[in-house]
C-alpha cells in the first residue's frame, strides 16, 4: 500500500494558537515520521492582553498531559468561576453567569423552572443565591472539588482559568520543543502554490529559507497571510450584528479584591473586562468607534482600573466575523487568522482548542479529500453562529436606552435562531441547547435572565411540586450552597498554598 501519511506539518505563527497547535501535533502524532515546524518572527508581535477561559480548557491541558499547578504557576494564572456581568440588562443592575447549575433539578423538572415558578410568585431571591460558583464569586473564594458525598455541591466545582497570555505562548514552546517541534525564526516574505491545484508548497522567509510543507497551519493573526492573502477564503463580517470594532487594554496593579471570576462592565458604547491574575490585573475597553472615540474610551478605561496603570494603554483593532471557509486546500486557519468572536464569553481559546479537535478527529492525509474538508468547514461555522448569537444576546436583550449604541442594539434586526430562542424563553422561560452548541441551558437561562427578559409565565411541568414543598427544598438548597461557600479558603489562600508563581 501507498504510505500517503502527512509527513511534514507548518505552522505559521506563534502565540497562543500557534504554539496550541504546536503542541497538539507533538502529542498526538508520531515526531518519529511527522516533522513539525513553527515559523514566528519576534518582528511581529501578538494580540496577547490577558486571557480568560472556559471549564473546556482544562480537557486540553489534561490531553496534553500538563500539571494544572504547574500551569498556573508558570503563567501567574488564577482561577475563574464565573462571569460578573455589571450594568448591561440596565443601569444599575448586575448578574452572573456560572460555570456549572443552579441548584438541583426536581421531579424531573430544571431548577431554572422551579426557581422562576417561586420568583413569579414574589419570591425575590436571586437565583445567583442557588450558585455555588456565584456565591464563592462573591465572597472571593475557591477549592478544587472534593469527595465528600453524591450530593454535595463540593464534590463537582466547575471552573476554568485566567492567565497571561505573553507567558502561556513560550509555556507550550518549551512543552513543543522539548517534544520534537522545531521553531523557526523569521518573517514569511512569499507563499508559493503548486501549479497543478494550487495547494500551499512553501513558504520563504526574509532571509530565502525556503520551508517546504504538505499540511500549512495558518496561526498569522488578523492577517491570515495564508488562508486570506494567499488563497483568498474571504470573510463574512457581523458588524451589524456586533458593533463594537476596537478594544484598548491596560494591565494595572491588583487592588483589594482577588475575585476568581471575570468582570464585564457595559458602558456607553461597549463593556469593559477585567481579568485579575497572579501579578496584576489585565483590563480591556471594547467600544465601537461609530460611537465613541478612542481617547473617550481611553479615558473611561483609565477611571474604572482597581489601581495603577502599569503600561501605556494599547489599541486593537478588529472586525467581527469570521473566514467563509476555514480549511482551503492543504490549510487550516486558526485562531484569529479564521476568525474574530470578541472576548465577551471568554470563547476564543475554545475556538482555538475546537478547531484543533475537530482536526484531529478528521485528519487528512495527502490526498485531502474534499468531503471531510467540507464536513470540518460546515461544523466549525456552525460553531462560530451559534456562539455568536449568544453573544448578540447580551447586547439585543436589554433595556438600555441611554445612549444611542444602545438604542441600536436593543432595537436591531437579529438572526432567527435566536429569536426563536427568545421567544420561547418570554413565553414560559424555557432555554434549549440545540445539537451540542457549546452554551447549555443553564448558560441561556443565566444570562436571558440577567439580562431583564420577563416570561409571562413558568413552565407548567414545575406545577409538579406543591407551593410548600417547593419552598422547603429552595431554602434547603439555598442552606447548602451557602454551608459549603463557608467551608472554601479565600481565592488568595488557596492559589498560596497551591500554585504561586515565584
Amino acid at each position: 500500500m501507498t504510505d500517503n501519511r502527512i509527513r511534514k506539518i507548518v505552522i505559521v505563527g506563534g502565540g497562543t494558537a500557534g504554539w496550541m497547535a504546536a503542541a497538539t501535533f507533538a502529542k498526538l502524532l508520531s515526531t518519529d515520521y511527522t516533522e513539525i515546524t513553527l515559523i514566528e518572527s519576534d518582528q511581529i508581535g501578538i494580540i496577547g492582553v490577558g486571557e480568560a477561559t472556559i471549564p473546556q480548557m482544562a480537557i486540553f491541558n489534561r490531553m496534553l498531559g500538563i500539571d494544572e499547578d504547574e500551569f498556573l504557576r508558570e503563567t501567574q494564572g488564577s482561577f475563574k468561576l464565573g462571569i460578573e456581568f455589571v450594568d448591561w440588562g440596565r443601569l444599575g443592575r448586575k448578574y452572573f453567569h456560572p460555570f456549572g447549575k443552579f441548584g438541583v433539578d426536581m421531579a424531573g423538572v430544571s431548577f431554572h423552572a422551579h426557581w422562576l415558578r417561586a420568583h413569579l410568585a414574589g419570591d425575590p431571591r436571586p437565583i445567583e443565591e442557588y450558585s455555588l460558583q456565584a456565591l464563592a464569586g462573591e465572597q472571593a473564594k475557591f477549592m478544587r472539588s472534593i469527595d465528600n458525598g453524591k450530593n454535595s455541591p463540593l464534590s463537582e466545582i466547575a471552573y476554568a482559568y485566567h492567565f497571561d497570555t505573553s507567558l502561556y505562548g513560550p509555556y507550550l514552546r518549551r512543552y513543543s520543543e522539548a517534544r520534537g517541534v522545531v521553531r523557526r525564526e523569521g518573517k514569511i516574505v512569499d507563499v508559493a502554490l503548486r501549479g497543478t491545484d494550487g495547494f500551499i508548497e512553501a513558504v520563504t522567509l526574509e532571509n530565502g529559507t525556503r520551508i517546504d510543507g504538505e499540511l500549512f497551519i495558518d496561526c498569522s493573526g488578523f492577517r491570515g497571510l495564508l488562508i486570506e492573502q494567499a488563497l483568498g477564503g474571504g470573510y463574512d463580517d457581523w458588524s451589524h450584528w456586533l458593533p463594537c470594532n476596537r478594544a484598548v487594554a491596560v494591565p494595572c496593579a491588583h487592588g483589594s479584591h482577588f475575585s476568581p471570576y471575570t468582570r464585564s462592565t457595559a458602558h456607553s458604547a461597549g463593556w469593559q473586562w477585567r481579568i485579575p491574575l497572579q501579578h496584576r490585573i489585565g483590563n480591556g475597553h471594547v467600544f465601537s468607534t461609530d460611537y465613541m472615540s478612542e481617547d473617550e474610551a481611553t479615558a473611561i478605561l483609565l477611571a474604572n482600573l482597581d489601581g495603577e496603570a502599569l503600561a501605556e494603554p494599547r489599541t486593537v483593532p478588529f472586525k467581527s466575523g469570521h473566514r467563509k471557509r476555514m480549511w482551503i486546500k492543504n490549510c487550516v486557519a486558526l485562531g484569529l487568522a479564521s476568525g474574530f468572536m470578541e472576548p465577551l464569553e471568554s470563547t476564543s481559546i475554545w475556538l482555538v482548542q475546537s478547531g484543533l479537535a475537530r482536526l484531529m478527529g478528521m485528519f487528512p492525509d495527502r490526498s485531502f479529500a474534499p468531503g471531510t474538508i467540507e464536513r470540518y468547514n460546515r461544523i466549525l461555522l456552525n460553531e462560530y453562529c451559534q456562539i455568536r448569537d449568544f453573544i448578540i444576546l447580551h447586547y439585543h436583550a436589554t433595556e438600555r436606552d441611554d445612549s444611542p449604541f444602545w438604542d441600536y442594539c436593543r432595537t436591531m434586526a437579529i438572526p432567527e435562531r435566536l429569536s426563536e430562542k427568545m421567544r420561547c424563553f418570554e413565553e414560559y422561560g424555557r432555554t434549549f441547547r440545540d445539537d451540542d452548541e457549546l452554551f447549555n441551558e443553564t448558560s441561556w437561562f443565566a444570562v436571558m435572565n440577567g439580562q431583564c427578559m420577563k416570561p409571562a409565565t413558568h413552565d407548567p411541568v414545575a406545577d409538579v411540586l406543591s407551593p410548600d414543598l417547593l419552598q422547603a427544598r429552595l431554602v434547603n438548597i439555598r442552606e447548602t450552597i451557602a454551608a459549603s461557600v463557608g467551608y472554601m479558603p479565600s481565592h488568595r489562600v488557596f492559589i498560596d498554598k497551591n500554585c504561586a508563581a515565584t
